[in-house]
């Protein structure tokens, strides 16, 4: 470092060089404190930032989740299929049978039809099985006196037939008659019905139809 020169002593230009240092150091120093502290504030604004992005995911992503949790409620709340009830069997006090004729008159040889419908007249919903062979349709002479043919002589057995019937609800079947007689356990020989009046009776159970007269002629 040179000497001072100049009409003052020594001492005082070394101690005026001195501050002068002093200040050149000391404002270094606030310039690198001042360029630390903006880059520390930068620092966390980035943070914050990062930190408000992640607050944002997560508010987006709970009103999801609160979605998803309340589906197995509405699910759970939607009524399941409900197996249905039993139905009770039909007595014979809660049928009706009835009886019809295919047309009112028949030539010798013709196979008559017979109509059986069978109501439902009670106020409950009920089964019964009305298989062919739990059915009974009969040919009698007019007077109800002499039995001529049965549709159960010959087919005592028929395939079960389990109706369910509403109240005031109906089952129709359909019979024909060959026009010969029979007996039971179909014994002995059938013979065509000579030409006359006749009734037809129907029957289920206990149940019996009013009869329904016919001719064959």
């Amino acid at each position: 470092m040179l000497e001072p020169n100049g009409p003052l002593p020594p001492e005082i230009y070394w101690r005026r060089r001195a501050v002068a240092i002093g200040a050149m150091v000391l404002g270094l120093a606030l310039v690198i404190w001042v360029a630390f502290a903006l880059l520390k504030g930068g620092g966390d604004h980035r943070t914050d930032a990062k930190a408000t992005s992640t607050s944002s995911a997560v508010a987006t992503t709970k009103p999801t989740g609160s979605s998803t949790s309340s589906a197995p409620d509405s699910s759970s709340a939607k009524p399941s299929g409900a197996a249905p009830a039993a139905l009770g069997l039909c007595s014979d006090q809660s049928l009706a049978v009835k009886v019809t004729v295919g047309q009112p008159t028949y030539k010798v040889g013709e196979q008559p039809q017979f109509g059986i419908v069978i109501t439902n007249i009670s106020s409950a919903a009920c089964e019964r099985d009305m298989g062919s062979g739990l059915q009974l349709v009969q040919v009698q002479s007019l007077d109800g006196q002499r039995r001529l043919w049965s549709s159960t002589d010959c087919y005592p057995d028929g395939t079960p037939d389990m109706r369910a019937l509403a109240p005031g609800q109906q089952a129709a079947f359909t019979v024909t008659w060959s026009g010969a007689t029979s007996q039971p356990n179909c014994a002995g020989d059938r013979v065509q019905v000579p030409a006359g009046p006749y009734t037809v009776v129907a029957q289920l159970g206990s149940v019996r139809s009013a009869p329904e007269p016919f001719n064959i002629f």
